[in-house]
């Protein structure tokens, strides 16, 4: 005996659709449920699917491991500027081996007297004397050499001789003789040792003027 025997017709299709709908619910509920199972099983046996939850989740601990694999190549980069600082020093010692301007190559050449040198012999004194019967020549020539720069302390007459022609005299391995030879090369006279008779006056070199001498004579240095 059916159990939709006692039911009219509606009601027997009613109730089989629900049946019906009972059945398909059950199966699609079987197959939800297997399907979840796989999925749950398949993650720890996957080797990371890009697709699957667990494959996004097993990424992630991936991550912090290309981190530290980052980290030893910041060094690296950092030995460069050492490399670089090592290159660039290397010219700097070979620069002491090349010319231009090196004060080791000054040394060739000491027997020339450069400009501050002759500047210097200037501030020897000069003590000029008039030799001759023009008046006021040794004022003038003391110009001239005071014009030049020359340290001139006196001016004055000699009268104990005659000299021959004007000259610059000097003490030997003092001061003097630098200043009496330059003297003399500027102005175009000579320089000679000190004689006998001014042997043992005052110290500085003494220029006696003679009749030769023209004022305003600057021959240059």
């Amino acid at each position: 005996m059916s159990v939709f025997s006692g039911l009219s017709r509606p009601l027997k299709a009613a109730g089989v659709a629900l049946i019906g709908v009972a059945v398909v619910a059950a199966v699609i509920g079987g197959v939800t449920v297997l399907n979840t199972g796989g999925e749950q099983n398949a993650g720890p046996s996957t080797s990371g699917e890009p697709t699957a939850p667990g494959g996004s989740s097993s990424s992630a601990p991936q991550q912090p491991s290309s981190a530290p694999s980052s980290a030893p190549s910041s060094p690296a980069s950092s030995s460069a500027p050492a490399s670089s600082s090592a290159a660039s020093s290397a010219p700097a010692s070979g620069q002491p081996g090349q010319p231009g301007g090196q004060p080791g190559q000054q040394p060739g050449q000491p027997g020339q007297a450069g400009p501050d040198q002759q500047a210097s012999n200037k501030w020897v004194t000069l003590r000029v004397y008039n030799n001759s019967l023009i008046k006021h020549l040794a004022e003038q020539a003391a110009a001239d050499f005071r014009g030049s720069g020359w340290n001139v302390a006196e001016v004055g007459n000699y009268s104990q001789g005659n000299i021959p022609t004007t000259t610059a005299y000097f003490r030997p391995g003092t001061d003097e003789e630098a200043a009496a030879k330059q003297l003399a090369s500027e102005f175009g006279f000579q320089a000679q040792p000190r004689f006998e008779g001014i042997q043992n006056s005052s110290p500085g070199v003494i220029v006696i003027i003679t009749k030769d001498y023209q004022p305003g004579g600057h021959k240059g240095s």
